[in-house]
Parts: structure tokens; sequence; C-alpha cells
């Protein structure tokens, strides 16, 4: 990372969240890996991302099998699923980073990338989220989507209730892969 960058985002941490700036595209945040490497989310300009936050113990958990699935057919396309593990919602994600690699690999073979646990909503909102839900509202629950278009900018967001084969993501999706 550029130390101008590296300066900047950490300076931005470091302002309370309502006087962070909102970042203009998903394209300029960097957030850490499941090992806790930083992660440039410019890396994926020009592909179709689907942001959820995830979580290992909630009722809508199984929905890893479904953006698996998903992932799996469609990266070769240009999209990508990325997973952020939050525990705002009833704890429900209260593992390590380990323990999370760990289940998800072992309970349902994921191989989209993984993030280090952040906040999604409140005070303590991850810049990314704050970019996420600037138009789009905060997250009601786990495993919230946005999709976001090759230019790093939201196009949708979808509930919980929306399983990653429901015909109106799979519909959003495809026409941001167009």
């Amino acid at each position: 990372m550029r130390p101008a960058l590296t300066f900047a985002l950490l300076t931005t941490l470091a302002l309370p969240a309502a006087e962070r700036k909102v970042p203009m595209s998903l394209h300029e945040i960097t957030v850490n890996t499941l090992d806790g490497k930083p992660q440039s989310l410019a890396t994926y300009k020009g592909k179709v991302v689907l942001a959820v936050n995830v979580a290992s113990e909630c009722g809508y958990t199984p929905q890893y099998a479904g953006l698996q699935k998903l992932y799996s057919e469609q990266k070769d396309r240009g999209l990508v699923v990325l997973g952020f593990p939050c525990n705002q919602f009833g704890g429900q994600e209260p593992g390590t980073a380990a323990q999370i690699e760990t289940f998800c690999q072992k309970n349902y073979g994921v191989t989209f990338p993984l993030f280090e646990k952040l906040e999604v909503k409140g005070a303590g909102k991850a810049p990314l989220y704050q970019f996420l839900t600037a138009k789009h509202g905060e997250p009601a629950w786990n495993f919230h989507k946005y999709l976001v278009g090759k230019d790093g900018q939201v196009i949708q967001a979808f509930s919980s209730k929306v399983a990653p084969d429901g015909p109106e993501l799979k519909a959003a999706i495809e026409a941001a892969l167009k």
C-alpha cells in the first residue's frame, strides 16, 4: 500500500464515524483478509462484487452453500463474492479468524474471499459499510447482500431473506455482468 494511502486510511479510521469521509467507490477501500493482511478492493476493478455480511451461527448460515455455488458458477464471468464476518446481530459470529475459516471450508467448501470481522452498522461502522450503506441502508441482519458494479458503485441491496439463488438477485447479477 502506498504510504499516503496508508496515512489517509489510518487518519480516517481515527476519526469518529460521523466525521469520516465516506469513500466514493468500493475500489478506494482497503480491508484486512481473514488472515490479517491488508487487501485493496481495487483488486476487483472490472468485476461485479457481491458483498455479504456473514455469520457462522445464524439461521441464514446455510446461505454459505448458495453463495459458494454462485461464486463457482459465475467467477469466470467476472463475479466475486466477498464475505465479511460480523458479530453485531445476536452475537452470531463469535469465532476467531481461524475458527471462521475452518467452519466455512469444512461445512460449505467456501473458496470465495473472506475478510476480518467488522462492524456493519452503528457508530463503529467500518469504512466499507459506510460506503455500501450510504444510499442503500444498513443491514437488518446477517447475510444482507450488496451488489456492486464493475465501476465500484453499489447497484442494489438485498435483504437476508433473498437467497443466493433468488430470481431477483440472479437477474440483477446477470444484468451487472453484461
